[in-house]
């Protein structure tokens, strides 16, 4: 098949987990069809199952009845087991026939705790679960079928406890349908004209039905008929019989009528039951009639009704005689009377070709939904079948399944997308599939197998999306040709190791155990920042074990066995599962259940990589598995599980694949991986620990990281593989920074979640790592501010927002030589003595890389304005006034600033400290802020530096007494003083002597100067020749 994928049973390909909806699972192997084990062409015909009982119908008219076993608590395979309890050889008035032996249908009846069992054409009733018989061991021979549940009733259980519910069925005779009430005893409610019926699925009270040749539907209480379609296309015997009209078949008139089973205006004609009333219980007629030939069955009793020797004038409503015949109608007609039953090897035989015509098709009825029957026709058993839908109006409801060949038998699974909750399909999953047997190849080699495919979305949608489940072991030779399959009453419980497996949790190890003796040797052979994570790593170890041990709760010594028998117990209850779907070939049955979804989606991980040729290739196979379940929603438990599960893995299958490149993937390939991992939400930690310079910064924890067996496999697996440090030849790739930049981001954004667990020790990894990328990538940028959507941007943005792993955090940028942003961390917590310290380290010359500490003095000043701590005010404010006093002094004479100190205890303080400062302080209170008591102070120290310059300097004296003389002889008249003096002595403008000199004359000739004048000339006295004026200079 083309169009189909290929899959083979889980049992079948053992450590193969396939990717098709469904896979089989073996429910018993080497049944014990023959007693004695010498017949070799047994079969089994049909199977039950309920209440671990286990029911099996064989050709040799034996019903096997097996008791499940749980499974051994030891047992890994946690597979139940099953012993035979009895073969019970049920009543039968008939000798087999080749067309249809043994026993061909098991009915069980669990509200009505009966099974209805037909066996060579024979009816018979036991009790549930042994199989005893009731109603005095009563059978009906001459039946066709039995069956017709109500659909939209649940029939697996009692509702009302013991009491017995009694339930409907619908009893196939030759000539009519019965619908019989089987509870404590078997009534009879209706009798419907129907002959050679053969297979019915009935709902409520409308019920589908077909006999040798076509389909109908019928209204059961109304007794209304709509005869549908040939079941094989090439029969154009019934073209004039079908579509269209429905017909009237109580038996009060023979005439068509327009179908009107729903919809028409008018009440149907008033239904009478034929013969017995509607409540006729079956053992008034069962004592009667004449025995039918039987193997040792003398004490059996046959109901003469059933046979239908003749037309039974008691059938008829009281007082009607005969049914008028109709002009133009077949002389053969369904109220004639039949003649004496022939001889018992002549009636079957024209039973059998009245059942089943050589070579005609076998009909196939299913309801996948309480609206529709779902009826399948074609043109040969080797030719291609179609599947038609029809409502209970009669019509086509939706589009036609194709099946690749004519079906042996079907059944659906799952109550469909859209379809209305019910009673009984309430606990069914969604997704409806049909699984058809269907054969494959030619008359020399023939297998058989399940053909799937849904049958609740459009075709045209759904047009290449079958698939081939190959039964093991089921071919035409060896008497294996019966392969069957049906629907249980109850769903049997299975389990799959596989799911538990992989999904479940176990400790994730990223650092590689390393023993006391060889730890040195690790360390030392990486380079100095590697071996600095590594010892961190090692002494946070120690630290938590110390706190383990000296804690108020250490954890348990056994804690880690503890956790991993509890993940195991997790992960096998979400292995389990159900199925009420069996299949059987030869003398094997399996269970046909769901394929779990994390199974499934790993085989095709794991098969579309396989494919690939190229690393291209297998980013595009894992991305096309990401792409199938992107924005599916899930369900259930076990589906959030899988669908996480599966997102973590292909991504992480996806980044290793990447990650191993030489040549950088693209953006878009490192999209679909972080999408992936994130949308997965697996732990951060794992996928850090695939790039071995960020793996330093993981903090495992006391209790470590705990992820999925299957993921952690991929990660310990590219772990192993990747190279010694010392073994590479070129410097890593930057390429994947800019992914675990995004990834990481990501996460950050996270915080505060609930869910996450191990959050603490997961964001101070995730912070780490971030840090280290963005310092990684940001080494390349040129110096100065960041700019606007920068990286240097990025990671000022980072630790401004804060980070959870400070000290370590403070450890990188130090080791980085970011001092600026070191800072930027320290002001994120408010630290401003760090702060500040660190600035002052940039100004006093330390290595910062990044050289974004632009007017750096300028900053601290305007810090220092903004804080509130005296103490820090006081000794940066001084430091700064030491290097800069214009800048400095700004910081205590800022009246805006948070902290002031009283201006006597500033200039004693920058006497001490910051003694250039004291001049530009006392000018700034004097002249800028008009402070005039401080002239005195001013003055006295514009003399100490002025007089203690000229002292130290005779030179300065000499020049200074130079320019008195010259401008003595200057003839009058003269310029002012000091206008020529400035010009006289240009040179010394810079001088800081020369300028305490011309503020010290300002503030002689200020009005309203406040000074001792002869204190002041008692102190300059000693070098009077030097400050002696001009006439008219005032002196100095």
């Amino acid at each position: 098949m083309s169009d189909q994928d290929q899959v083979a049973p889980e049992n079948a390909r053992s450590g193969v987990v396939e990717r098709g909806p469904f896979v089989l699972k073996t429910l018993l192997e080497d049944v014990p069809l023959s007693a004695d084990g010498d017949r070799q062409d047994i079969v089994i015909n049909c199977i039950e199952y309920w209440e671990s009982n286990l029911y099996i119908g064989t050709s040799a008219s034996e019903i096997l009845h097996f008791v499940q076993i749980p499974p051994d608590p030891s047992d890994d395979s946690d597979a139940p087991s099953y012993i035979l309890a009895s073969r019970i050889c049920p009543a039968y008035s008939e000798t087999s026939t080749p067309e249809r032996p043994g026993v061909q249908q098991i009915l069980l009846l669990p509200a009505a705790n009966k099974a209805c069992v037909l066996c060579n054409s024979t009816v018979t009733f036991y009790s549930l679960p042994e199989l005893s018989p009731v109603f005095g061991n009563q059978k009906v021979p001459g039946s066709n079928w039995i069956g017709g549940l109500d659909l939209n009733k649940s029939q697996d259980d009692n509702t009302q406890g013991d009491k017995i519910r009694p339930v409907m069925v619908l009893l196939s005779l030759k000539r009519k349908i019965r619908s019989v009430r089987i509870g404590d005893e078997a009534r009879q409610v209706k009798s419907i004209d129907f002959a050679g019926c053969i297979i019915t699925a009935r709902r409520d009270a409308f019920a589908c039905v077909a006999d040798s040749r076509s389909y109908a539907l019928l209204d059961v209480d109304r007794q209304l008929k709509i005869p549908l379609f040939p079941i094989s296309s090439l029969d154009d015997s019934q073209s004039g019989t079908v579509g269209g009209k429905a017909e009237d078949i109580s038996g009060q008139t023979t005439t068509r009528t327009h179908r009107s089973t729903s919809s028409s205006g008018q009440s149907p004609p008033q239904l009478e039951p034929r013969g017995h009333s509607r409540s006729t219980s079956l053992g008034t007629f069962m004592g009667g009639g004449n025995r039918q030939p039987s193997q040792d069955r003398s004490k059996d009793t046959v109901d003469p009704l059933f046979r239908e020797s003749s037309p039974a004038p008691s059938l008829r409503p009281s007082g009607e005689n005969q049914r008028e015949s109709s002009p133009g109608k077949s002389p053969v007609r369904a109220d004639k009377p039949l003649p004496e039953p022939p001889s018992t090897s002549e009636a079957s035989s024209k039973r059998a070709s009245m059942i089943i015509p050589s070579g005609s098709l076998k009909p196939h009825i299913i309801s996948p939904s309480p609206q529709e029957f779902l009826l399948v026709t074609g043109t040969g058993t080797s030719d291609p079948g179609l599947g038609l839908f029809v409502n209970l109006e009669g019509d086509i409801s939706r589009s036609a399944l194709e099946f690749s060949r004519y079906p042996e038998a079907l059944v659906t699974d799952g109550r469909g997308v859209g379809t209305e909750l019910s009673q009984s399909n309430a606990e069914e999953d969604e997704e409806g599939y049909v699984l058809a047997v269907i054969s494959q190849g030619d008359e020399k080699e023939t297998h058989y197998g399940l053909e799937i495919q849904r049958w609740d979305i459009d075709s045209a949608e759904n047009a290449h999306q079958k698939y081939w489940l190959q039964l093991p072991d089921a071919t035409s030779d060896s008497g294996k040709a019966r392969v069957g399959i049906r629907t249980v009453t109850e769903p049997g419980d299975l389990s799959f190791k596989e799911v538990a497996k992989s999904l479940r949790s176990m400790r994730f190890r990223p650092f590689p155990r390393i023993s006391s003796g060889s730890s040195a040797v690790s360390v030392q052979s990486t380079d100095s920042r590697t071996a600095a994570s590594l010892e961190r790593v090692s002494k946070e170890r120690e630290l938590f074990e110390s706190q383990d041990a000296q804690g108020d709760t250490p954890l348990p010594a056994e804690w880690e066995a503890d956790r991993n028998e509890e993940e195991l117990q997790f992960a096998q209850r979400l292995g389990r599962a159900k199925s009420r779907v069996v299949v059987w070939a030869g003398d094997k049955i399996w269970w046909v259940a769901r394929n779990p979804l994390a199974l499934q989606l790993d085989a095709a991980l794991e098969a579309d990589g396989q494919k690939a040729a190229t690393p291209e290739e297998y980013a595009t196979a894992m991305t096309g598995v990401i792409n199938t379940i992107r924005g599916r929603e899930a369900t259930t438990e076990i589906e959030y599980m899988s669908l996480g599960y599966i997102r973590q893995r292909a991504g992480l299958l996806l980044l290793t694949n990447l990650l191993r490149r030489d040549e950088a993937p693209t953006e878009a390939e490192y999209r679909g991986a972080e999408e992936a991992l994130l949308e997965g939400g697996l732990d951060p930690r794992v996928v850090i620990a695939l790039n071995p310079e960020l793996r330093g910064e993981i903090v495992e924890g006391k209790t470590g990281i705990w992820i999925p067996t299957g993921i952690a496999h991929i990660a310990s697996s590219f772990i192993s593989q990747e190279p010694p440090r010392g073994d590479r030849t070129e410097p890593a790739s930057s390429h994947p920074l800019h992914f675990y930049q995004r990834f990481l981001s990501s996460w950050r954004e996270r915080k505060g979640f609930g869910s996450i667990a191990s959050e603490n020790d997961v964001f101070r990894t995730v912070d780490a790592s971030l840090l280290l990328v963005l310092l990684r990538l940001d080494a390349s940028s040129p110096p100065g501010p960041a700019l606007p959507g920068s990286t240097r941007a990025d990671l000022n943005d980072l630790v401004d927002h804060g980070v959870d792993c400070f000290s370590r955090a403070v450890a990188l940028l130090e080791s980085h030589h970011r001092l600026y942003i070191l800072s930027r961390l320290y002001q994120s917590r408010k630290l401003a003595a760090e702060v500040l310290a660190t600035w002052r380290r940039i100004i006093e010359g330390a290595r910062d890389d990044g050289a974004e500490f632009v007017d750096g003095e300028i900053r601290v000043r305007e810090y220092l304005a903004i804080i509130r701590n005296p103490a820090l005010v006081q000794e940066f404010g001084l430091w700064l006034a030491s290097r800069n006093p214009q800048l400095g002094i700004q910081v205590f004479a800022d009246p805006r600033a948070r902290v002031s100190f009283p201006p006597a205890e500033v200039v004693a303080m920058l006497r001490d400290r910051a003694p250039n400062a004291v001049t530009a302080y006392l000018e700034h209170l004097v002249f800028a802020r008009d402070m005039p008591q401080h002239g005195a102070e001013l003055l006295a120290h514009y003399l100490d530096v002025v007089l203690g310059h000229l002292r130290d300097d005779p030179a300065s004296r000499e020049a200074l007494e130079g320019g008195y003389a010259t401008y003595r002889e200057l003839p009058t008249p003269k310029p002012p003083f000091r206008a020529w003096m400035a010009e006289y002595h240009s040179n010394l403008a810079e001088e800081p002597w020369w300028a305490a000199r011309v503020r010290m004359l300002q503030l002689l000739g200020a009005e309203g100067a406040d000074y001792d004048v002869d204190a002041v000339r008692k102190r300059v006295e000693p070098l009077a020749d030097a400050l002696a004026a001009g006439e008219g200079a005032g002196g100095l």
